[in-house]
């Protein structure tokens, strides 16, 4: 038995030490090489054609709106910008809006939405098994790991083939305990790009519904894939069939503010009284991870989504980056028969046919920086790039 003694001779000294994340390992590496024609494809940010993420031009306006205007930096509460929230709500759920089984709060990005509800799943059913479709995010396993419930793993996507395993999707669901948690991807898969087609997203819904899993739904990258209302689509229709549906929502990347943190977590029930009662919860475990979301990005987000000018103006600016992420996957696709299937996937990401061995090489001899499972971000190129990395991923495929 651990005494008491025994406790106080550890200390932080004694803490064993921890794997770095691959992708933030990835990110030093290629910040580490003096190479000046490296290429780095394995950071998630938007670039665009000479290969810098900018700030959105309405979204300076909107910062400098900020600047003029606020009056205060006194505390907004554990809800953050209700009114950031309360205006997302259209634009996220569509039909549902209004539906007040239905609750949300501004959390500090996708992140921060995830692991609150994760978080709520744990605290109203510490057994849940969570179903994920692999390959996924690599931090979805931290954050579920983080709340003790256990993750069953089942395969999404051939790589090599770009197809969706989509029957082993389906028995996997089927195999779901009530009460278990479905973690889907809202649209513009990360890492694969694959996402499932409307008669698919229907079925999906129609299993969650006859086994009462609980749909947790991550969507990242809305606008990014084929339009606002089409990448929210499959979640409108979870939303549909499902009485208990959570919603991990991102703006870091269709508003382009990443290190500024912006998201938020919805949730629904099966009644407005057992929402409430489920945000209780919800409202605690934020009080305890980060009291407060932080202000500047979710008002300035705010300040766009309530003025008609600003948000057509916004509009325009997201469509621009949704047709960059299109243009440059064609050009890509077009290379090679083997690259075809990058055509057909949406969003940032997809993942190359390549071994370790192969990455590692292209890294090595072309200075190409992407994850060691061949995820790599479409847009991390600029066009003066475009060519460049064909030709070496061609040549690594001819090898």
């Amino acid at each position: 038995m651990l005494t008491r003694t025994d406790a106080k001779a550890r200390g932080l000294a004694d803490l064993p030490p921890v794997e770095s994340d691959s992708l933030l390992k990835l990110i030093a590496l290629a910040n580490a090489d003096p190479r000046p024609d490296k290429i780095d494809v394995g950071v998630g940010v938007f670039r665009d054609a000479v290969g810098n993420t900018p700030i959105l031009k309405v979204m300076k306006e909107a910062e400098q709106r900020l600047v003029d205007t606020q009056e205060s930096k006194s505390y907004l509460g554990s809800a953050g910008d209700k009114r950031f929230a309360e205006l997302l709500r259209p634009i996220l759920l569509g039909e549902h809006a209004e539906d007040e089984r239905i609750a949300g709060l501004q959390t500090p990005g996708g992140c921060g939405a995830l692991r609150l509800g994760f978080e709520l799943i744990a605290t109203a059913n510490p057994g849940a098994r969570v179903l994920v479709g692999t390959p996924t995010w690599p931090n979805h396993p931290p954050i579920i790991g983080a709340v003790r419930l256990e993750q069953v793993d089942y395969p999404y996507y051939e790589i090599g083939q770009g197809a969706i395993r989509f029957e082993d999707m389906l028995e996997a669901l089927a195999r779901g305990e009530p009460g278990d948690v479905a973690l889907l991807h809202g649209c513009c898969h990360n890492p694969t790009g694959a996402d499932l087609n409307p008669v698919q997203w229907a079925e999906v819904a129609d299993v969650c519904r006859e086994r009462g899993l609980i749909p947790l739904v991550d969507i990242a990258y809305q606008g990014f894939g084929q339009g606002l209302d089409e990448d929210a689509a499959g979640l409108r229709g979870i939303l549909s069939q499902c009485d208990e549906v959570i919603v991990a929502q991102s703006c870091d990347k269709n508003f382009s503010v990443y290190r500024d943190r912006v998201g938020c977590l919805f949730v629904k029930t099966g009644s407005a009284t057992a929402t409430a009662a489920a945000m209780g919860h919800v409202f605690q475990r934020a009080r305890e991870m980060w009291s407060m979301p932080p202000d500047h990005g979710a008002a300035a987000a705010r300040i766009i989504l309530d003025d008609p000018e600003l948000r057509a103006r916004w509009l325009v600016e997201l469509t621009g980056m949704r047709d960059r992420i299109n243009a440059v996957r064609q050009r890509i696709a077009s290379a090679d028969p083997r690259l075809a299937f990058i055509g057909r996937q949406y969003g940032m990401f997809s993942m190359l046919p390549l071994s370790v061995e192969q990455v590692l090489k292209l890294r090595e001899d072309h200075g190409i920086y992407m994850a060691d499972s061949g995820r790599f971000n479409v847009v991390g190129l600029g066009d003066h790039e475009i060519d460049r990395f064909i030709a070496a991923v061609v040549g690594a495929l001819d090898a």
